[in-house]
């Protein structure tokens, strides 16, 4: 496990967090955070640089406890029922984020097929049927809507899946994200894929989380409200502020209902149910709220899984997990903007002009 130092004592989510928190990323000397601190997980990205697309992989080699909260009112999910806690499976081998729209849905069969070559999976006898959950972001308006991630993307990511820092930005199911959207695709931003994690003060326990932020709302810095990605004026040299059009009652240009979303998964080595990680799957919800605004609307199809390990010493309740789940979530937001790369057609953050930066 990579060390760090205790969030608590460094103050997590300080006034400037957003631009500590994917530092090193960027070239600083401050310890890089990644989901994979957690342990016993690997993290693999497919990404098709022709649109660009693609998806990404959370492995649970020893399986994980699952809970899953979809806020979005457009999702697109597969396997979110068998994480109902009243349902029989326990554990879950894997958890896909995809681009590609509902046709990424076809990443999770790549990645079952490569599990049951390992394995791995829900057994029934001689038989292993691994266990998939998935979610899906809106990203077809960026390139050609005919490119888009299919099961060979699934296995692809599954080859590439490692144990170490998760790369950031234009990567797996970030590579086609955008930001800032109610006023048309004109206005809006690069999003991308973002990873972090907290250690629980001196103890093992550690909470980290992954999220392709492809929202059609604002980026904000919680610690000040202030717009670091979204939707731009026609210079570039300002943001809209979507909220405040929207409280104005500016006209939202709707580019298709559901052309969004941003979909992200929490992994800690606590050991928790499947209705204590469905409480944490709520709570991290709170993170894309405290970071993006509006977030779960109509437009939007949000949605957080959570998973547990349960490889760490130190007993954990879920309300501590929730609570720190939330603040990873969030660092996670910002990392995503900090780290994404312009493409043609979508200006990222780091190329703004200097009053937006």
């Amino acid at each position: 496990m990579i060390s760090q130092p205790n969030p608590n004592r460094r103050g997590f989510l300080r006034d400037a967090a957003f631009a500590t928190a994917t530092a090193a990323s960027l070239g600083s000397s401050e310890v890089r955070r990644s989901i994979t601190d957690v342990g016993n997980i690997r993290v693999g990205h497919f990404t098709d640089t022709r649109r660009p697309t693609g998806c990404t992989v959370v492995l649970f080699d020893k399986g994980a406890v699952a809970g899953v909260d979809v806020r979005g009112a457009a999702p697109g999910t597969r396997e979110t029922d068998l994480l109902q806690p009243v349902n029989t499976v326990q554990k879950v081998n894997a958890i896909v984020l995809s681009g590609g729209s509902a046709y990424g849905l076809d990443t999770a069969t790549g990645v079952m097929r490569y599990l049951e070559e390992n394995g791995q999976g829900f057994r029934m006898g001689n038989i292993v049927v691994p266990i998939v959950p998935a979610a899906i972001l809106f990203d077809l308006f960026v390139g050609d809507p005919k490119i888009r991630p299919d099961a060979s993307a699934g296995y692809a990511a599954c080859q590439a899946a490692s144990k170490s820092t998760v790369p950031e930005g234009n990567v797996g199911a970030g590579a086609g994200a955008t930001v800032g959207k109610f006023f048309g695709l004109k206005s809006a931003m690069k999003g991308g894929l973002g990873n972090s994690s907290i250690r629980v003060g001196d103890t093992d326990l550690v909470v980290g989380a992954i999220v392709a932020v492809n929202a059609a709302g604002d980026i904000l810095n919680p610690k000040t409200g202030k717009i670091i990605a979204g939707a731009l004026t026609p210079d570039c040299n300002a943001f809209r502020d979507s909220m405040a059009q929207l409280a104005a009652g500016a006209l939202i240009e709707k580019n298709g209902v559901g052309a969004n979303s941003s979909i992200g998964i929490i992994a800690t080595n606590a050991a928790l149910t499947k209705t204590e990680m469905t409480k944490v799957a709520q709570m991290a919800h709170d993170g894309l709220a405290r970071t993006i605004n509006p977030i779960h609307t109509a437009a939007d199809g949000d949605t957080i899984f959570a998973a547990a390990t349960g490889t760490a010493r130190t007993k954990a309740d879920s309300l501590t997990i929730g609570a720190v789940a939330a603040e990873v979530m969030a660092e996670a937001v910002g990392r995503a903007m900090f780290t994404a790369t312009s493409i043609p057609g979508y200006k990222a953050q780091r190329d703004l002009p200097a009053n937006l930066r």
